[in-house]
């Protein structure tokens, strides 16, 4: 029988891991990316380079895509030179974060030409991609589901959210927006414990052992903050595209999302100072600014 190939566009920090992991496990993967240098650090990994999407697309029967954001995708999937004009590839895998209407645009514009569209965002920073212990959310026919679910789990723990495009997507928002919400809230209270004296390396262990733990308390914050390092791996310019997506998605739904706005509105503020390459960590740096002390253990 003949090896399924597959592609992968978008060989940055995640994409770079996964298309790795894929490689680890002995599958001929051909990459392609809009930064040379991306491609020749996969090609010395083993992959193969492709020119262009079309390229991988001709080349290749699944498709993964990891690209920034949603104009991005819908250009590589759907415009000139895009995946749609591909004479092999009939299924398409996202793990992107670009919300469920564009998850929905690119599906419907794929399908004209029987390439089934997997919506399938990750959740797990740049750790879960290099260890292949990612929360892998996928939304896309049951069939084509079962047909692909081995591959996906190279990646991590793999949950089928449903068979529309968008599912998956939504969810992802969902889980983005918390992680988002707990970095800002538990930056604003370890400054002020911080400003009253308190040292923040009990701060966070008591926290820890109690009611307030979260995934800031237990990961961001003795990872990237309390070490003064700000390195999580994760930019600031992505958490806002997220949470902003969250909120518009809220609101086309007609649910309030009072929080999740102030939410944004601090990324927003952290972008503004810091810069959308920045640590979304750096969120806690926008608060020690304006307290004027440091949350460092």
């Amino acid at each position: 029988m003949t090896q399924t190939r597959y592609g992968f566009v978008g060989v940055g920090r995640m994409g770079a891991l996964m298309s790795a992991r894929l490689l680890e496990s002995g599958h001929v993967v051909h990459v392609y990316d809009s930064a040379p240098a991306a491609v020749a650090a996969a090609v010395a990994r083993g992959a193969v380079a492709a020119d262009s999407a079309v390229a991988v697309a001709d080349a290749c029967d699944v498709v993964f895509l990891s690209l920034p954001n949603p104009d991005i995708v819908r250009t590589v999937a759907l415009g000139p030179g895009g995946l749609v004009e591909g004479g092999r590839a009939k299924r398409v895998v996202d793990f992107s974060t670009i919300g469920p209407r564009t998850a929905g645009e690119v599906a419907a514009g794929l399908a004209p030409r029987d390439i089934a569209y997997v919506d399938a965002p990750v959740s797990g920073g740049l750790a879960g991609a290099r260890d292949g212990k990612l929360a892998v959310m996928v939304s896309c026919a049951r069939a084509v589901y079962e047909e692909l679910e081995g591959v996906l789990g190279t990646f991590g723990r793999v949950f089928h959210l449903g068979e529309g495009a968008g599912q998956a997507q939504t969810m992802k928002l969902a889980n983005n927006l918390l992680a988002a919400a707990a970095l800002a809230v538990t930056s604003e209270a370890m400054v002020m414990g911080v400003r009253a004296g308190l040292d923040p390396q009990v701060m966070i262990d008591v926290i820890n052992a109690g009611s307030g733990r979260n995934s800031a308390s237990q990961d961001k914050f003795p990872r990237a903050i309390l070490p003064g390092t700000f390195d999580f791996g994760f930019h600031t310019g992505l958490s806002y595209k997220d949470v902003r997506l969250c909120i518009d998605e809220a609101e086309a739904l007609g649910v309030p999302m009072v929080v999740g706005a102030a939410v944004r509105e601090m990324l927003a503020v952290t972008q503004a100072m810091y810069g959308a390459e920045s640590d979304f960590t750096s969120i806690c740096r926008v608060l020690e600014s304006w307290a004027k002390v440091e949350v460092r253990g």
